[in-house]
């Protein structure tokens, strides 16, 4: 419970910190709103190879509140820390390691039918900062899943993202 207070701190300081650039009040299904666990992401290239981005029991958190602001973080269940203790004094190697193996953004998501569109207001990966996007997405019970059109990693070569998050109770 202490976990998930302090994730909602922080998903509130993200809120605020982005407000003066949040996009206009769009509607977000009651259906999508709370916290969701992740389950899955894969990267899917189109010879029907799977890549599992961030391990095989990747983990994740993404809150959506009412009003359809976001904060959503991916990362591998087993990561090596830093060898100088010092987030500041790691090697090219290490530094590599973090990036590929994490993702974290915050923004707004609405969704319209089937389809979820976010805005992306700061992301990890700082090619998404400001983008927009649009995704089918299904829910069927306590899943939610999306496809990403053009991943943050694997696009070049065709690859699609799948996305699965089950809703934390």
């Amino acid at each position: 419970m202490q976990r998930f207070r302090m994730v909602l701190m922080l998903c509130g300081l993200a809120w605020v910190a982005g407000m003066a650039h949040a996009a206009p009040d769009m509607p977000v299904p009651a259906t999508l709103v709370g916290a969701w666990t992740l389950e899955r992401v894969d990267n899917v290239y189109p010879d029907g190879r799977r890549v599992e981005l961030y391990g095989p029991h990747p983990q994740g958190l993404w809150i959506i509140d009412a009003q359809g602001h976001y904060m959503m973080q991916m990362v591998r269940a087993q990561r090596s820390g830093f060898a100088a203790g010092d987030k500041s004094k790691g090697t090219p190697e290490e530094y590599r390691a973090a990036s590929l193996d994490s993702n974290a953004h915050f923004g707004r998501v609405s969704a319209d039918g089937s389809v979820m569109h976010t805005h992306i207001e700061q992301a990890s990966f700082p090619n998404w900062n400001g983008k927009d996007g649009s995704a089918p997405y299904t829910l069927k019970g306590d899943e939610l899943s999306y496809v990403v059109a053009k991943p943050s990693s694997g696009a070049a070569e065709g690859a699609h993202g799948e996305v699965v998050w089950r809703r934390l109770p």
